[in-house]
């Protein structure tokens, strides 16, 4: 996983629209980060944009999936994969597909980014108060279980 920083500013942007795209349809993107800000030439967009390479062997498989073994360190995809069964039972009960819950790289970003609230859920893409409310602290339990080197289920 990868970083790049792009600045563009907010009149005239067209070469810089060009770039950022040009960056983003070849690659793979799992987040991006915006923020506005003033500088000497007027108001510009900062963009922080975390990606795996295209060619690194983190890169997705052919069938455009994220290999999230291959991703994550063993650690993180341990957890991760608790976010998986967690994620699972709950689909099941509701009956509604695993995705609408939370998709696979909202898991993989609670774990490497070490979510422990609701401001960090929100912060995920795509996760807004509806989720939060209804999945939120589930998830949240699992990950601090995970933080505490306790299984789940286990008395103190």
């Amino acid at each position: 996983m990868r970083i790049r920083f792009f600045a563009a500013p907010v009149l005239d942007s067209a070469a810089a629209e060009e770039e950022i795209n040009r960056f983003l349809s070849s690659h793979r993107v799992l987040k991006i980060e915006t923020h506005l800000s003033e500088s000497d030439g007027g108001a510009v967009w900062a963009l922080a944009v975390t990606y795996l390479e295209s060619g690194s062997s983190k890169a997705q498989p052919s069938r455009g999936r994220i290999d999230y073994r291959e991703v994550l360190p063993s650690h993180e995809f341990v957890v991760f994969a608790r976010l998986r069964r967690l994620r699972k039972e709950i689909s099941e009960r509701e009956n509604v597909p695993a995705y609408s819950v939370f998709t696979n790289e909202q898991l993989a970003l609670m774990v490497q980014q070490k979510a422990s609230t609701t401001q960090a859920l929100e912060a995920l893409h795509g996760v807004g108060p509806a989720r939060i409310a209804k999945y939120g602290d589930a998830f949240l339990a699992v990950l601090a279980e995970v933080g505490t080197g306790k299984s789940p289920g286990t008395a103190e």
